[in-house]
């Protein structure tokens, strides 16, 4: 199974309407991928931090694919890339990970 994982930081703005406008646009894209029901994607879940706890992402998004096909094959959806794109625009910080979980783990 391959976990990816990924969170990001709303980019930095004085002005009050752009960063309404910004997290407007965070949430479509976040919410753009939540929907997605790609072949084999086993969990995907998207959601704006929490505010536990100072010094946290905005975002996070991670998803379990049966595989790295399968993953890949949501990497290069172009559904899934307008979406993409919505977010970036958006950040000033993106990081990305992807590693694989063991079966049994």
């Amino acid at each position: 199974m391959i976990r990816n994982v990924v969170v990001g930081r709303l980019r930095v703005t004085d002005d009050d309407g752009q960063a309404r406008a910004d997290r407007r646009q965070l949430r479509a894209g976040l919410d753009g991928i939540a929907a997605l029901r790609l072949p084999g994607v086993l969990a995907n879940h998207c959601g704006l931090d929490a505010e536990l706890r100072a010094g946290g992402w905005d975002f996070a998004i991670t998803n379990d694919w049966i595989d790295a096909a399968a993953y890949e094959a949501y990497d290069t959806d172009p559904v899934h890339n307008v979406f993409r794109a919505q977010i970036v625009e958006v950040c000033d910080q993106v990081a990305r990970v992807q590693f694989e979980i063991a079966p049994g783990l």
